[in-house]
């Protein structure tokens, strides 16, 4: 395992444990990496009346999916759904520090709002808190099968922990969202900071949150999970 990892993973144990609520923004640059720029206000964009109408995707999680307003993945991935034709209005609902008993108590708001997606991402704060692995995978499970009985389309996007936690923890945790994503044949992200958390010049200075360009990089690998799901809303939308 390379050092880096064990670095930069052990960063986040130490981050959601204080419950991640104190997030830095990082420095700006004057050239953006990317020409994905988060979305303006719904009144910017268009008519109000049209904003309303959108279909709903709820971002539903904890810090890693609050993020810094305006910069968050969330943010991005709207502005991804606009310039790829996709008519969805994305919501933010992480709450920093949340686990998935608290996922669990607030699931039946993102059900009465009816979504036409729920990207789910809960359970680091859980396993950073020696939380038993049977009781998140119970609340995961739970919050699943909530959505799918009211027939929200969800995808599910997981974390990881730091090795020291041991193979007899770490093991089962990890192993259980692609054993969740196969029971409800669900698509998923085994991580969603895959593509960043090892990589300094995505990562905010507290070393734990991706920076501006970071978030870019995860709202992509989500806009990729989720496309597939979004296609018949689009060739609606075109045809409209």
């Amino acid at each position: 395992m390379r050092p880096v990892f064990i670095v930069a993973i052990c960063c986040l144990a130490t981050f959601l444990y204080s419950s991640c609520g104190n997030s830095h923004q990082e420095e700006r640059k004057a050239t953006p990496a990317s020409s994905v720029q988060p979305a303006e206000s719904p009144s910017a964009q268009q008519p109000s009346q049209q904003a309303d109408n959108r279909p709903v995707v709820v971002a539903f999680g904890d810090s890693l999916t609050q993020g810094v307003s305006g910069e968050s993945y969330p943010a991005y991935l709207q502005g991804m759904l606009n310039q790829n034709g996709y008519r969805y209005r994305v919501e933010n609902q992480g709450v920093s520090g949340d686990t998935t008993s608290d996922g669990l108590a607030r699931i039946e708001n993102v059900v009465a709002e009816k979504p036409a997606l729920v990207i789910l991402e809960f359970g680091g704060n859980d396993g950073l808190r020696g939380i038993p692995v049977e009781e998140t995978k119970k609340n995961l499970d739970q919050m699943i099968g909530k959505l799918r009985a009211a027939k929200i389309p969800l995808a599910l996007a997981g974390i990881t922990l730091p090795p020291n936690y041991g193979p007899d923890y770490v093991k089962p945790f990890t192993a259980m969202y692609p054993e969740l994503a196969k029971k409800y044949r669900l698509r998923f992200l085994p991580f969603l900071l895959i593509h960043v958390y090892d990589k300094p010049k995505l990562m905010q200075p507290d070393g734990i949150h991706p920076n501006e360009q970071g978030n870019k990089i995860v709202a992509q690998d989500v806009f990729e999970l989720i496309r597939p799901m979004l296609k018949q809303e689009q060739a609606s939308s075109k045809a409209s």
